[in-house]
């Protein structure tokens, strides 16, 4: 089993920035890669951005490429999700996950992660 708890969700004005945090724990070791969607009102949970635990190498959707970036601290079990230039249409509730699975076509599907946060929200105003 692997917990995570999301944080740093908040109001923040168009334009601004945020940096989400997500603390692991249990059997992280097990654990290939973590996540980050999104879900808005009315809509589907989107995939976001994924790191994988070893390399570090990360993959974002094309909505957020360039102005999300998605790091991770293994010794601090902890995944950051730093969000600038932030735009009205990026409000949604934001999850992290995590997977086993390493086959880069399934970091963007939200059925590849069989463990998930609570989630927090992010609202952005204009």
């Amino acid at each position: 089993q692997v917990q995570l708890v999301e944080s740093g969700g908040g109001l923040v004005q168009a334009g601004g920035s945020l940096r989400l945090s997500c603390a692991a724990s249990g059997r992280t070791f097990s654990s290939y890669a973590m996540g980050w969607f999104r879900q808005a009102p009315g809509k589907e949970r989107e995939f976001v951005a994924a790191i994988t635990r070893s390399g570090g190498n990360t993959y974002y959707t094309d909505s957020v490429k360039g102005r999300f970036t998605i790091s991770g601290d293994n010794a601090k079990n902890t995944v950051y999700l730093q969000m600038s230039s932030l735009k009205s249409e990026d409000t949604a509730v934001y999850y992290c996950a995590s997977t086993y699975a390493y086959r880069i076509a399934s970091f963007a599907y939200a059925g590849s992660y069989p463990y998930w946060g609570q989630g927090t929200q992010v609202t952005v105003s204009t």
